[in-house]
């Protein structure tokens, strides 16, 4: 077999990985291109990551899209990782580079493009409510800081992981005036209703999750003239958006972020331009949007 026949292996691996549609979007793109590269899921637990990370350094890989559990997990793995990923403390991304694997976040990124392309909004100057202090979180709050959000409240289900978080990205967040509210409590439903914007990158909601119709925060909250960004993608709206479109807030779901963040990986493995049309179609037909 010639180099030019070898099937390059690229996919994404979590725990567990019966949700994902990344596959559905990304091998379409390097079909596009008619790059031999097969994008698949794999399914790998905590205790098998290591082992499964040290066989990326083997040729036949072009990379990996890393997800829920192991995106911090998976930063004393590689060989070294972006400014990016090491400011947000978190890994999506993996990449070769001058022979080393390289961690990356394309998390926020995805995020930013998504927020501004398609749910029409700046964050700059604006007051932000984040739910969620998990990976996903920690992209969306450095997004934030980096794109001139003024002020920012963070609720999580531990309060003190919430706080632990801002503390551990207090220089990404030099500029902005930030708090801690608590879960489902009254100061977390006052930071709502004075939010510009709500960025659920918690699981809640999320279809085959642990609280599939479930909504991190009540329907009077949520007002016009707001943004409501849940980073779950499903079939069907989540409750959360379905209680903020009813408050006549504008809503968006967490499928262009998907796929945005998946684009800027792409173009991290093969060094072209993501066809972003083709995949954000792809994506949608996964769904049956």
């Amino acid at each position: 077999m010639t180099a030019a026949q070898i099937v390059r292996k690229v996919g994404v691996t979590g725990y567990p990985l019966s949700h994902t549609i990344s596959p559905a979007f990304q091998q379409p793109a390097f079909d596009h291109y008619g790059i031999s590269a097969s994008y698949r899921p794999y399914p790998v637990t905590a205790e098998e990551l290591p082992e499964f990370i040290a066989k990326l350094h083997e040729a036949e890989w072009l990379g990996l899209n890393v997800t829920i559990p192991h995106k911090e997990a998976v930063i004393s793995l590689v060989d070294r990782c972006t400014p990016t990923a090491e400011t947000i403390g978190a890994v999506n991304t993996l990449f070769k580079e001058g022979g080393d694997l390289v961690g990356d976040n394309t998390d926020a990124h995805g995020f930013l493009t998504a927020l501004r392309t398609d749910g029409a909004t700046d964050p700059a100057g604006k007051r932000v409510l984040v739910l969620g202090a998990g990976g996903a979180g920690r992209a969306v709050l450095v997004a934030l800081a980096h794109a001139g959000a003024s002020h920012i409240t963070l609720a999580n289900r531990h309060r003190e992981r919430a706080e632990n978080l801002l503390d551990s990205l207090r220089a990404a967040l030099h500029a902005q005036e930030t708090a801690v509210a608590g879960w489902q409590s009254a100061e977390v439903q006052a930071a709502a209703t004075a939010a510009d914007i709500i960025v659920n990158s918690t699981a809640v909601g999320m279809a085959k999750g642990p609280a599939p119709d479930e909504s991190p925060l009540p329907p009077h909250v949520f007002r016009r003239d707001q943004t409501v960004f849940d980073l779950v993608y499903t079939p069907s709206r989540t409750r959360l958006l379905r209680f903020a479109q009813a408050g006549a807030a504008r809503t968006l779901d967490g499928l262009p972020m998907l796929v945005y963040q998946g684009a800027a990986a792409f173009e991290r493995w093969t060094g072209k331009p993501a066809p972003l049309k083709l995949m954000k179609a792809k994506a949608q037909a996964a769904l049956g949007a």
